[in-house]
C-alpha cells in the first residue's frame, strides 16, 4: 500500500476516534447529566498538569505521524511498511476505537475526562471493569499501536510512547491517588485483585 494511502486511513481511524471517543460521548454524558464530564487536562497540581499536558502533546505528535507521511515529509520505517502489517494495524486500531467506545459506555455517569478532586464518583468494579481497572486506558494504547502500525514512521511512533508516558503519570500520579483518598479501603480491595491495564498485573498490595 501507497505510503500516502496509509496515511489516509490512518487519519480517517483518528477522525473516528475523536469524534467517538470524545465528540460523542460527552454529548451522551451532557444528555443523561447536564454535564459533558470534561474536567480539564490542566487543573489541580503539577502531576495533573504535567499528565494532562504531556497527554495533548501525544496526540498531537501521533496524528502528525500520519499527516507529514501525507504530506511526504516523512517516511515509514522500511521493514514495517509491509501491506500486511498496515492490514494488521487497520484491524489493531479498530478494535481499539470499539474497545474504547465499549469502556466509556460501561463506566456510565462516572466517565471523565481529568480529575476534579472536589467530586465523588460511582466506583464502577463492574463488567469490563472487573478484569481492567483502566480498561479505557488500555483501548487507547491498542488504538495507538494499531495506528503506528498503519503509518510505521518515527514520529508515529514517539506519539505512541508519549502516550504510555502519560497515561502511566494520569493513572499512577493522579487517578490512583484521587480513588483512594476518595474510596478507601474500597479501592484497595479492588486495586488488590483486579489489574491496572492487563488482567492480574499492576495489582496494589
Amino acid at each position: 500500500m501507497p505510503a500516502t494511502a496509509a496515511a489516509d486511513i490512518a487519519l480517517v481511524l483518528f477522525s473516528i476516534f475523536g469524534v467517538l471517543g470524545f465528540g460523542w460521548r460527552s454529548w451522551l454524558q451532557y444528555r443523561r447529566t447536564g454535564s459533558t464530564g470534561f474536567r480539564g487536562v490542566s487543573a489541580g497540581g503539577v502531576t495533573e498538569r504535567l499528565a494532562g499536558f504531556g497527554f495533548v502533546v501525544a496526540l498531537i505528535v501521533a496524528a502528525s505521524g500520519p499527516i507529514l507521511q501525507e504530506a511526504k515529509l516523512v517516511h515509514p520505517v522500511s521493514a514495517l511498511s509491509a501491506v500486511g502489517v498496515q492490514a494488521v494495524g487497520v484491524v489493531v486500531a479498530t478494535a481499539g476505537i470499539a474497545a474504547t467506545v465499549y469502556a466509556q459506555l460501561e463506566m456510565g455517569d462516572s466517565w471523565r475526562i481529568g480529575v476534579d478532586q472536589r467530586e465523588t464518583t460511582t466506583l464502577v468494579h463492574t463488567g469490563v471493569f472487573g478484569q481492567i481497572r483502566n480498561p479505557i486506558y488500555t483501548a487507547m494504547l491498542i488504538f495507538g499501536v494499531g495506528i503506528t502500525l498503519v503509518t510505521p514512521n518515527l514520529l508515529a511512533g514517539a506519539g505512541l510512547l508519549l502516550l504510555v508516558a502519560t497515561i502511566e503519570l494520569q493513572v499512577r500520579g493522579v487517578e490512583e491517588p484521587y480513588l483512594l483518598r476518595t474510596h478507601g479501603d474500597d479501592y484497595r480491595a479492588y486495586a488488590a485483585r483486579v489489574g491496572r491495564f492487563i488482567p492480574g498485573v499492576g495489582l496494589l498490595r
